[in-house]
């Protein structure tokens, strides 16, 4: 695996541990980070790996928000492009084939809150605090807050959270469907770990299918049902499907080969 500049990436049995390493920036997304994210992505084989587990250096933060002093004197044009690339990487993060779950470690604000909130799951400490304050710089969100935050927490929440910048804790993240489960400041690696062993025991192909299902839902390009029909149909005839009936049947524990 490549040596990166701003993000630290270790194989752990399967399990890739990535953690955003800018600190002293509370961890702010910038070009590295992004060079970075798209190299990683590009690299990793799905089939190879159990899942993704993507956190920030340090105590305070998961991602503070994007780094501000990039965006002087980006014009029009730039701005476009750089919003472009953050909506490509974190569409190449949320279409992963196998889990990827944000282990949210304080803050994650702005950007922060787009990158957890691409991530398939978020387990959030008890410490997390989720906001998108993009409007008290004059600006709006520029890597998909303002569309996948009305998916995860409906329109009438999302636009109050959208309209007047507030922070939200953990406990409230939880309660509106932002986190998908709360646990003890500290144990939001761990606890993602478990949930990725746990889904690295199904069928791959079925949880590679099953992302694509569940993100074609949002797809305007795409309509969800009859995804869903021809992928059953496909997946009926695969391998993985016939040792999981006849494991079921036999009352045993199922051993799927992904073919």
């Amino acid at each position: 695996m490549q040596t990166y500049q701003s993000i630290l990436v270790e194989d752990k049995e399967g399990i890739i541990h990535v953690t955003i390493n800018r600190p002293k920036a509370l961890n702010a997304l910038n070009k590295s980070v992004f060079d970075d994210l798209e190299n990683l992505m590009n690299e990793l084989d799905p089939t190879k790996v159990k899942g993704i587990i993507i956190t920030g250096a340090g105590e305070r933060a998961f991602v503070a928000g994007a780094d501000i002093s990039e965006f002087d004197s980006l014009g029009d044009n730039g701005a476009k492009q750089m919003s472009q690339r953050g909506h490509d990487i974190f569409f190449m993060i949320e279409r992963f084939a196998k889990p990827v779950i944000a282990a949210v470690n304080g803050f994650a604000l702005g950007g922060g809150c787009e990158l957890a909130m691409a991530c398939h799951m978020r387990i959030a400490g008890a410490n997390a605090k989720f906001g998108q304050p993009e409007v008290n710089l004059g600006i709006v969100p520029g890597y998909g807050g303002s569309q996948r935050l009305i998916q995860l927490i409906g329109k009438g929440k999302a636009m109050e959270l959208l309209l007047t910048g507030n922070m939200i804790g953990a406990e409230e993240a939880h309660r509106l469907g932002l986190a998908n489960v709360v646990v003890e400041a500290g144990a939001e690696v761990d606890t993602a770990v478990e949930y990725i062993q746990r889904i690295g025991k199904k069928a791959p192909l079925a949880i590679g299918e099953t992302i694509r299902l569940v993100n074609a839902y949002f797809d305007m390009q795409k309509e969800g049902f009859s995804e869903e029909v021809n992928t059953f149909g496909t997946l009926s005839n695969t391998a993985d499907f016939k040792e999981g009936a006849a494991a079921f049947l036999e009352k045993r524990k199922a051993d799927f080969k992904g073919a």
